[in-house]
């Protein structure tokens, strides 16, 4: 079966097992991924430390489907339970690796997340060249590490007092292999990334009839990353971007409301999200077509956008996303 790379998403007979689409896994991993160095005391290793790159994605244990199918995309990797409610996708043999920093050459990151993965291919290619079993070269992957995500824990600053950080790439967005070039790489930025609220309030209808009840689409990054959401503006033809006051963050917002009916929501029907957050994404279809409808204007439809509201953004609410800080265990 011949698939276009442009199609929004691999199918197969099965209805059930898909593969996905190569832009759609970038722009998910440049939300969701993870590019880290554990190191820990390996009393076996001459230099007394055993180092390892590792590639992980960690989404709550509904996702579970999601995980399977980048499992199955990538045919590489292993799906682990990762705290109660939480499970990972890890990927950490050389050979492995390899089929995942091939994927990422091919479809770059275009997020800052792509410096972290240019530092983890400097720390790959140091451990495939032995370089890591020498004092020197360890002090080479610690410098890597202090400069990954959190940087050093404060045992590994005391374990290596006078490391330097390795310098971080810098990832200039506009350039010919970082910018925006596909919806599916949007798609799947949003299956990281994207939030679908409903603001409700009980104040009587407005003038012209319009009772206070908001959609409200947003995509929120570090201040590094504005650029990149101004973009997806330029891009999509609707939102704009809105830098926070009082934080290095900046949101990419879509509130007016034929925008989001009219674009949006057509946008991800024929891209549908993948994982879990399709469910918040379908409440939010459901509350548009009663904006629509101007059923929002009674109370019996208002009492029912809230119940429909109610069960949105849960996983987000009680799980908050967070890179994974236990690779720095000892």
């Amino acid at each position: 079966m011949n698939i276009s790379k442009d199609s929004p998403r691999y199918s197969f007979n099965n209805k059930n097992t898909f593969y996905l689409n190569p832009d759609y896994i970038t722009g998910f991993v440049d939300g969701e991924g993870c590019f880290s160095l554990s190191l820990f005391k390996d009393d076996r290793r001459l230099n007394g430390w055993q180092v390892k790159p590792i590639f992980s994605i960690s989404l709550h244990k509904k996702d579970i489907s999601l995980l399977e199918a980048i499992q199955r995309t990538f045919k590489v990797g292993k799906i682990y339970k990762h705290g109660i409610d939480s499970i990972q996708y890890r990927v950490s043999s050389l050979k492995n690796l390899q089929i995942i920093t091939d994927h990422f050459d091919s479809y770059p990151l275009i997020t800052q997340k792509r410096a972290d993965y240019l530092l983890f291919k400097q720390a790959i290619a140091l451990i495939k060249n032995k370089e890591h079993l020498s004092l020197e070269g360890l002090l080479k992957l610690v410098g890597i590490k202090a400069t990954l995500n959190w940087g050093l824990s404060d045992k590994f600053k005391e374990s290596f007092p006078t490391v330097k950080a390795a310098v971080r790439p810098s990832v200039i967005y506009n350039t010919s292999d970082v910018k925006v070039k596909s919806l599916n790489w949007i798609r799947g930025f949003i299956e990281g990334e994207g939030c679908f609220q409903v603001i409700t309030q009980n104040s009587p209808p407005r003038r012209g009839g319009w009772r206070n009840v908001w959609l409200r689409f947003s995509l929120t990054q570090h201040i590094k990353d504005e650029e990149l959401l101004k973009d997806i503006a330029i891009y999509l033809n609707m939102g704009r971007y809105y830098k926070s006051p009082t934080r290095n963050e900046g949101q990419y917002l879509i509130t007016i409301f034929s925008d989001i009916n009219n674009k949006l929501i057509p946008f991800l029907k024929e891209y549908p999200l993948l994982g879990v957050k399709q469910e918040d994404f379908l409440d939010f279809v459901k509350i548009a077509k009663l904006i629509e409808s101007k059923t929002h204007l009674t109370d019996e439809g208002l009492d029912t956008i809230k119940l429909i509201q109610s069960n949105m953004n849960r996983e987000q609410k009680n799980n908050k996303r967070r890179i994974d800080k236990s690779l720095d265990n000892w």
